[in-house]
């Protein structure tokens, strides 16, 4: 049974706070994977020898922070992109008229490459380590709309190829958890605008120079490891960036 002193946390945080970084311990080591049920907060109380509103408290943190689900009746689940209700969970391109259908996704090429500077500083990585290119183009009611580079460190995507991705019809994120145990928790982005250069503008079918939007995103997982960087160019003739802050 693990006792609080065996936290690793500062002694000055909070007890709940201690156990929620001993759950969220447990969900960087994968004892609990995308969609597993945890224990009962009993159990959890009796592992941890606190009582039960403690473990509440760090878990209604958790659940805040979505890396937990509760479910009425069921208990406690690990928050899973492969239940969301959209599989493209951070897209802010949205039509200018009408809503979001049709969306898909497809696969340009998955390949290797070795990180440039600007790209594995990003990453956390050294210049020159090992990555995987995807390229694809998303289209909105049949029209193409976003042209994506998506780099991930080879260490942590051992295996990767077109044919998973395919698998999984380009639904990154959900093919993050299945494939690879790696769950997406938040991304930070950047967006400027730039006149489309030779290779986005041809896989958008638009003229050199057109104005693009264009999208960083880096994707964290547990520890706030960057595992992901991606950049969209998207045409903004038909589509528009559409983003609520609360």
């Amino acid at each position: 049974m693990k006792t609080i002193a065996h936290v690793t946390a500062p002694a000055f945080q909070p007890l709940y706070r201690q156990i929620k970084t001993l759950i969220t311990q447990s969900l960087v080591s994968g004892e609990w994977r995308p969609g597993d049920l945890i224990p009962s907060e009993i159990e959890l109380a009796s592992r941890f020898s606190v009582s039960q509103g403690t473990v509440r408290k760090a878990i209604g943190e958790l659940a805040d922070q979505n890396l937990l689900v509760r479910q009425q009746g069921k208990g406690t689940f690990v928050a899973s992109h492969s239940e969301e209700r959209s599989q493209f969970p951070y897209l802010r391109i949205t039509p200018d008229r009408g809503a979001l259908d049709d969306l898909v996704a497809t696969l340009l090429d998955c390949r290797k490459l070795k990180l440039d500077a600007a790209s594995g500083k990003k990453l956390g990585l050294a210049a020159g380590s090992g990555a995987f290119l995807i390229t694809r183009v998303m289209s909105i009611s049949a029209r193409k709309a976003i042209f994506e580079e998506i780099r991930l460190p080879a260490t942590r995507f051992k295996g990767l190829s077109a044919e998973t991705i395919e698998q999984h019809h380009c639904m990154m994120y959900s093919m993050y958890e299945t494939e690879f145990d790696v769950r997406i928790l938040h991304v930070e982005e950047q967006i400027k605008a730039i006149a489309a250069e030779r290779t986005a503008a041809g896989h958008l079918g638009v003229p050199e120079g057109t104005p693009l939007l264009v999208i960083e995103r880096v994707a964290y997982t547990y520890a706030d490891k960057a595992v992901e960087l991606r950049r969209s160019y998207c045409s903004t003739k038909e589509h528009h960036y559409r983003n609520r802050i609360v």
